[in-house]
């Protein structure tokens, strides 16, 4: 490592330490067995951290994997269902063990929790989303520590936000936190398994480019959860790109990595916060809306909407799909396809046909407006 890079990772560590809000997610594999459901010790030790880092100043949020994990041993299942009707049924028996036992755990600190649900709905949608904004808000204010997870027990595989790992991170931005720390079963990102011998283990990724070589491992065959490392890199090429410093380390470091101290033990692997903070409002779009369709660009309209920051009108679109309505989110393609934007669209699938590729004085004066504000647009 050079000194710029290692001065570099330096200040990506000082900020995951000093972070005054962070989120933190653990999985399924790090608090549950199959054998026998939750694992109070893990639990415990996890709480204990986290209980420690909110002493020392923080203001901690967790998101918690486990819950359809959780229900299996009682309702005698000895792997992870794989029909939807019986994983809702795991989870509806797991979501209130898991609860009871984090209540009972930070009952120790003499902390307070507060369980949030949240399902892709209060992702994708505008008003969900900030009304999640809010109720995390007044849990924090109110010293209460959230404990989130996506709502398995009404969650299909069509509505679902996907993993906990991109729930973290929406979470992450959501609140404004300065840090987010994963928490896996394994020590950090390797340059290969690492379960076999010779895998390196991955101290710091400053860029993209730092995670060309990397050969990412499926997920375990455990069946616990359902994510993998792909979805932990994932997550946090989405938290860093949006100027969040990001931890990826082992349960069993948990300790380690929200030690305050700037001179501990540097453990897992850090991600620096490459890019700038996005509004709440771009994030979203660019994250979490659920896209209803898409414009087909031409080379002048993108030039106007990606270099000038313009907003789209329909003099610069030749093409649509999907079935939309004003207030939706739709993706903006360049003229090979590539999608090269992403908007809250202003008018309806149906209007559109008669009006693109008409300049706006051509229009009638109540369609002589935007088809996608610059307000309500994002660059990819």
């Amino acid at each position: 490592m050079t000194a710029g890079a290692a001065q570099a990772a330096q200040v990506t560590r000082g900020q995951l330490a000093a972070a005054r809000r962070v989120v933190v997610k653990v999985g399924s594999s790090s608090l549950t067995s199959l054998a026998g459901g939750l694992d109070p010790a893990r639990l415990d030790a996890l709480v204990d951290a986290l209980a420690a880092r909110r002493a020392a100043g923080s203001q901690v949020v967790l998101v918690s994997s486990g819950a359809i994990a959780a229900g299996l041993a009682p309702l005698r299942l000895t792997r992870r269902p794989r029909d939807l009707a019986t994983q809702q049924a795991a989870a509806a028996v797991g979501q209130l063990l898991l609860a009871q036992a984090y209540g009972a755990s930070f009952a120790r600190h003499g902390r307070a929790i507060g369980q949030v649900l949240l399902t892709a709905d209060d992702m994708i949608r505008r008003a969900h989303y900030r009304n999640a904004q809010r109720t995390l808000e007044r849990l924090l204010g109110l010293d209460v520590l959230p404990v989130v997870n996506e709502n398995d027990t009404v969650a299909t595989d069509e509505i679902r936000v996907g993993d906990n790992d991109r729930l973290a991170a929406l979470v992450a931005h959501l609140i404004g936190a300065d840090a987010l720390v994963l928490l896996s079963d394994v020590d950090g990102l390797h340059d290969g398994d690492p379960h076999r011998p010779g895998s390196r283990l991955v101290r710091e990724v400053e860029s993209p480019a730092d995670l060309a070589s990397v050969q990412v491992a499926r997920p375990g065959q455990g069946g616990l959860g359902r994510g993998g490392m792909a979805t932990k890199i994932m997550a946090a090429a989405m938290a860093s790109a949006s100027g969040i410093p990001v931890l990826l380390a082992a349960a069993a470091d948990v300790a380690d990595a929200l030690d305050t101290a700037v001179d501990g033990p540097k453990v897992g692997t850090a991600f620096r916060a490459s890019g700038r903070r996005l509004s709440a409002r771009r994030f979203w779009l660019l994250h979490a809306a659920d896209v209803r369709g898409a414009l087909d660009l031409d080379a002048g309209a993108v030039a106007a909407v990606i270099d000038r920051r313009r907003s789209l009108l329909a003099a610069g679109i030749h093409g649509i799909s999907g079935d939309f309505v004003a207030g939706d989110v739709v993706d903006l393609r360049g003229p090979h396809g590539v999608v090269v934007a992403r908007g809250v669209v202003g008018f309806d699938a149906a209007e559109l046909p008669a009006l693109i590729g008409r300049r706006t004085r051509d229009l009638a004066p109540e369609l002589r407006r935007e088809v996608v504000h610059a307000d309500d647009l994002v660059p990819l």
